[in-house]
């Protein structure tokens, strides 16, 4: 009978190590068998299904799972065979929760992404945002506690790790006033994502105005918001200031909105003609959604009059060029058919000058 162990100097006998090879070899191409007959099946099932999250959760999912099967395998031959069990003891303290935090984080992975696919098929806008924002803060905080999770799983299995935790918890008051305070921004952070996520004052996508700056959010983060501006500027606003103070979203139900053009005419311009000149461009206009399209005089004044002229656009967009569009148009029609209802405080110097100059004999 051979021996698995050389008696004349301890070691491993070639044997031994030949034994413990082919069970391994044996035990990964099993392993990879079962994963490519469950994966092929799965598959087969996912193009059942209209959704599409279940085929990119396959995608995602797909080699961790190889890898978790493969440590299964060699688990199952660790019973079987004492030599590869030392060394399994030893290395599935690692490669369990590796294996177990790399699965769940490919998971969350595939969920968000197939999620993402289906929204941008959405024909709602403000549905697409509201979903697109919830699903991306929500995925981003389970990854996130899915690696702290894991790591510190990996290192509560290092020795050293474990007694210098053990040594703290006989300070655990002192150590969890340290931790509280020194962990109070990242916590504040986190708690202001999540309730960005539930309660969404604003998605990514919408237009808002914060600190006198207009423009789109373009990511939202634990910690941080960016707000792209129309010069291509990026403001980064922590998450708290949105929930913490005021700002105008100007997309939160709808991109319908109502603009004013504001113009200071002089007190004698007949108003009518303006009006009808008003309401003949802005009809011709395709920005115009046709529900607002009003002109009064909002002030009075001893030297001038103010008109506002309010219009209204299916998207941000469509208002600001109609808002642009009438400002100019109307400016150049009241040159050209009501001069004088222009307001001119110029210095007509020459005029004056030959007004003051003696007559000529």
């Amino acid at each position: 009978m051979l021996e698995r162990y050389d008696p004349r100097n301890w070691g491993i006998s070639p044997i031994a190590l030949a034994d413990v090879a082919i069970t391994l070899v044996i035990a990964t191409v099993l392993a990879m068998l079962v994963h490519w007959i469950v994966f092929a099946v799965l598959r087969r099932i996912a193009r059942l299904s209209a959704n599409r999250v279940d085929d990119v959760v396959l995608d995602e999912v797909r080699k961790p799972a190889r890898w978790a099967m493969i440590g299964i395998a060699v688990a199952i031959a660790a019973h079987t065979d004492a030599l590869i069990g030392d060394g399994w003891d030893v290395a599935t303290n690692y490669l369990t929760p590796a294996l177990i935090g790399w699965v769940a984080y490919a998971l969350v992975e595939g969920i968000t992404n197939g999620l993402n696919l289906d929204i941008d098929n959405s024909s709602d806008p403000v549905s697409l945002r509201a979903r697109r924002t919830r699903v991306a803060i929500l995925g981003r905080t389970i990854k996130v506690a899915i690696i702290i999770i894991t790591v510190s799983l990996l290192m509560l299995n290092v020795p050293g790790v474990r007694e210098i935790g053990v040594t703290l918890m006989a300070s655990a008051g002192l150590a969890a006033l340290a931790v509280g305070a020194a962990a109070q921004p990242a916590l504040k952070s986190l708690i202001a994502g999540i309730q960005m996520a539930l309660t969404q004052p604003l998605r990514i996508g919408d237009m808002v105005k914060v600190d006198g700056q207009a423009g789109r959010v373009e990511e939202i983060r634990m910690s941080f918001v960016t707000v792209r501006t129309w010069d291509e500027r990026v403001l980064v606003v922590p998450t708290s200031r949105f929930l913490d103070q005021s700002f105008e979203n100007w997309s939160r139900v709808s991109e319908k909105l109502t603009g004013p053009v504001f113009l200071r005419l002089d007190p004698a311009t007949e108003i009518d003609p303006l009006r009808d000149e008003f309401e003949r461009f802005v009809k011709s206009r395709d920005e115009w959604d046709g529900r607002t399209a009003s002109l009064l005089m909002t002030e009075a004044y001893p030297e001038s009059i103010e008109i506002r002229m309010s219009v209204s656009a299916d998207t941000i967009g469509d208002l600001w060029t109609l808002r642009c569009a009438l400002r100019e148009h109307m400016l150049a029609w009241l040159r050209k058919e009501m001069p004088k209802a222009l307001i001119r405080r110029r210095l007509e110097v020459e005029s004056a000058n030959a007004r003051g100059m003696p007559p000529q004999t």
